[in-house]
């Protein structure tokens, strides 16, 4: 029986043009697109889904909107933080923590692609796939962390000193899926870079 693999030079590129493709989407949705909107170009984020206190009355009265023009919070336990017309500390407050997202999302897109592309030479453990299994599972971790903690933190700036600030309780749920899988690439990216090493030391023997 051959030794001849059933992954082809063809499916690493097939692979590669995926996530190729999936990058410049994440790119353009998850970065580009918000930051043109903070800076006006395009239609800017102006809605951000809250958590409202137990308390929290709705709709709210004429004297709360006289408090904070241009800002309301439509809803009961799920609620909607609504901009009528958000300035640009607000834009960017309202956008950030999709573009983080967007920008974790993208270096792990792109480290991926690099880790494909050595399917296609036929030796995917090499010392530099190692680095980039490290990069993309502290990528992983960091979406774990701050994607949760970002919309909490600039929420709480964007209504504080407003009438919605004790409206609104600081919340962040964390996923603990994404800390395992995190954990688990950087064990994957370990388990690589000892490997090449023994393997080093292996053919300096020979």
């Amino acid at each position: 029986m051959g030794n001849k693999s059933w992954w082809s030079r063809t499916d690493s590129r097939l692979l590669e043009a995926v996530l190729g493709l999936a990058a410049v989407l994440a790119g353009v949705s998850g970065v580009l697109w918000p930051a043109l909107g903070v800076a006006g170009l395009v239609g800017p984020v102006d809605t951000r889904a809250v958590e409202a206190g137990s308390t929290t009355r709705l709709p709210d009265t004429a004297a709360d909107a006289a408090a904070s023009p241009g800002m309301a919070l439509t809803g009961t336990h799920r609620a909607d933080l609504v901009f009528a017309d958000p300035d640009l500390g607000e834009r960017l407050l309202l956008a950030l923590p999709q573009i983080t997202g967007g920008l974790l999302l993208l270096l792990i897109l792109v480290f991926l692609v690099r880790v494909a592309g050595t399917l296609r030479d036929g030796d995917v453990f090499v010392p530099r796939n190692a680095r980039r299994l490290s990069v993309i599972g502290l990528a992983v971790l960091a979406q774990a962390v701050l994607v949760p903690v970002l919309p909490a933190l600039t929420t709480q700036l964007l209504v504080s000193g407003t009438h919605l600030a004790d409206r609104i309780p600081f919340s962040a749920t964390f996923a603990g899926e994404y800390v395992l899988l995190a954990l688990l690439v950087l064990a994957l990216g370990e388990v690589f870079r000892r490997g090449t090493k023994l393997r080093a030391d292996t053919e300096g023997l020979v």
